[in-house]
């Protein structure tokens, strides 16, 4: 089962490198890791690039999550149904942590919801009529989209216990992705309680490209 677990975080950890924001600013001629909040991430895109580039890199950042989680639980390891939804959740834990720690960018990646997003809905679609409306409605109430985040994270181990009850290795697992979430966004946090984050809209200005 060890050797299992540890195939499936490489395998999800080879997609999440996949940089999507990366690749769109270099299509712009410009590395967004050196603009607004420093990460690869949906939310950057909007603001050193706008909509479109934003649209692009969620997307991107989406299919890498659901590809590979979807490959572990319908097709590598679906003989083993006793526990490839334990797997299929390593497996997009590995994507997260390739996006946030892409080894050929030095590590130096994005926040990693996209890619937890993904990972969620390949792990069970059904969380979408209660995660999608928790993310969009705090986000319209609060303009700050890292409280929306944050929020989506916290609800994932909530729904893995109640949809898988007495599951508790797939609890931890589901919390991991949670405890990313807040140490990838412990500036946002800071900024928050502060006063000074950033709300959804504004845009970073970019004086030269590369």
């Amino acid at each position: 089962m060890l050797v299992k677990i540890i195939i499936c975080i490489l395998f999800g950890y080879l997609f999440g490198c996949f940089s999507t924001g990366f690749f769109i600013g270099k299509i712009n001629k410009i590395d967004i890791r050196e603009y607004g909040s420093k990460s690869s991430g949906t939310t950057n895109a909007l603001r050193t690039l706008g909509a479109k580039a934003a649209i692009l890199t969620l997307v991107g950042d989406l299919i890498k999550a659901v590809i590979p989680v979807l490959l572990v639980r319908f097709v590598i390891f679906h003989d083993f149904p006793e526990y490839v939804k334990l797997l299929s959740l390593y497996t997009g834990f590995g994507v997260v942590m390739g996006h946030n720690y892409p080894a050929w960018l030095r590590f130096k990646g994005g926040k990693g919801i996209a890619a937890t997003g993904g990972a969620m809905v390949a792990f069970d679609p059904w969380i979408i009529p209660v995660g999608l409306p928790i993310f969009v409605i705090s986000i319209a109430i609060t303009k700050y989209v890292s409280v929306g985040s944050l929020l989506v994270t916290l609800t994932f181990p909530i729904w893995v216990a109640v949809r898988n009850p007495g599951e508790i290795h797939m609890l931890l697992v589901a919390f991991a992705y949670t405890i990313s979430a807040f140490i990838k966004h412990s500036s946002n946090i800071k900024r928050l309680i502060n006063g000074t984050e950033n709300k959804i809209g504004q845009r970073v200005k970019i004086d030269n490209k590369e």
